[in-house]
């Protein structure tokens, strides 16, 4: 019950850390951030393939590959918002006249 009660404690700690630390990201840090956070989701991807390719029994191997589904779309998202983001940041092309070279 005790080790219960202290994971559940750094669990809450960790989320209202956490939640102060986002909430003061200027926007000029939050691409770089992401782009690190995808990385991180890189490896949380192979851990999920690590543990549904050691799994023994039926359950095991349902939930490991669950953790690789959703694994697969956080990383994908987060490169996909991270691209959309830097398209702010890309200047625009002039558009071209016709008939003009």
């Amino acid at each position: 019950m005790s080790t219960t009660v202290a994971l559940l404690t750094v669990f809450v700690l960790s989320v209202f850390i956490g939640f102060e630390v986002v909430s003061k990201v200027s926007t000029t840090l939050h691409t770089p951030l992401m782009s690190g956070a995808n990385a991180i989701h890189g490896v949380i991807l192979v851990g999920a393939i690590i543990v549904a390719g050691a799994a023994t029994t039926t359950l095991e191997l349902v939930v490991g590959l669950v953790a690789v589904v959703l694994a697969t779309m956080n990383m994908v998202g987060g490169f996909v918002v991270t691209d959309r983001m830097l398209e702010m940041f890309r200047p625009r092309k002039a558009p071209s006249k016709a008939g003009q070279q």
